[in-house]
């Protein structure tokens, strides 16, 4: 019989959180000791030894925690590694970048932006306002679509075919009556961003609001992010876009350079 006032589904999702909460106290108390076994993992949890047991095995199939040895203490793993080091670069991203946007902002007017990929989605991680911006939007923190904003374009267009497959698969919002949701047509300009080195939006996530972006490039070659400029249609015009393109490519390519990007 379920007591009055709490769901199964309730239970259910406390103990998630209770879990969460253990696997992120284990991983603090490896990063505190260095090392430590099932034993000791569970008396600092005050938890039996086979909840213990579970739980550092869940981290250690997704690479967060590492056994030494095949019966020997446990340690922090090379996952939690990849993770902070992609941490590591959204910040020095952002850090690097802010200069740039807010240059770029002045001398274009219009408000400039940075945005990542995070699967299915561009984030916005750095944003200056230039002073035409009729508009005190926030965008930073925002998740925005892929295949509606300039930034989203430059970022699919550069991503692998299997990544464009997996994000053009099934159906795609309409925003705007200007959104484009077919999934071939979206694809048959990626050639064309690469080729001419920016995309564009005219309309297609809000009503009024033009967008073009241009790629960021890190040490290796790879795009990390997208540099975009945006501004009310009316204002953003077409031609007015083709002309601050030439001043967003510089603006990315010294941002790459400061990434280790030497362009060949």
């Amino acid at each position: 019989m379920v007591n009055a006032g709490r769901s199964p589904n309730g239970e259910r999702s406390g103990a998630l959180v209770q879990s969460v909460d253990r696997a992120v106290s284990v991983l603090e108390l490896l990063a505190r000791h260095g090392e430590a076994g099932i034993t000791e993992i569970a008396g600092e949890l005050g938890v039996h030894k086979s909840t213990a047991s579970r739980l550092v095995s869940v981290l250690v199939s997704r690479g967060l925690v590492e056994q030494l040895g095949e019966r020997g203490k446990y340690v922090i793993g090379f996952g939690v590694v990849r993770l902070a080091g992609a941490a590591t670069d959204r910040m020095d991203l952002s850090r690097l970048g802010r200069p740039f946007c807010e240059s770029l902002a002045g001398d274009l007017g219009e408000t400039v932006n940075i945005a990542v990929r995070d699967d299915d989605v561009a984030i916005n991680i750095s944003q200056a306002r230039g002073t035409a911006s009729v508009t005190a939007h926030n965008w930073v923190g925002q998740r925005t679509p892929l295949h509606a904003t300039s930034s989203g374009k430059v970022l699919l267009a550069h991503a692998p075919v299997d990544d464009q497959d997996v994000l053009l698969d099934g159906d795609l919002a309409q925003y705007t009556p200007r959104t484009v949701t077919d999934a071939a047509e979206l694809r048959g300009g990626f050639q064309l961003i690469v080729r001419d080195g920016y995309a564009t939006s005219y309309e297609e996530l809000e009503l009024g609001l033009n967008a073009a972006a241009v790629a960021v490039h890190r040490h290796d070659g790879e795009v990390v992010a997208a540099l975009s400029a945006s501004g009310p249609s009316y204002r953003f015009s077409r031609k007015r876009m083709r002309e601050v393109v030439g001043a967003m490519k510089v603006a990315a390519k010294e941002l790459s350079g400061q990434l280790g990007f030497l362009e060949e």
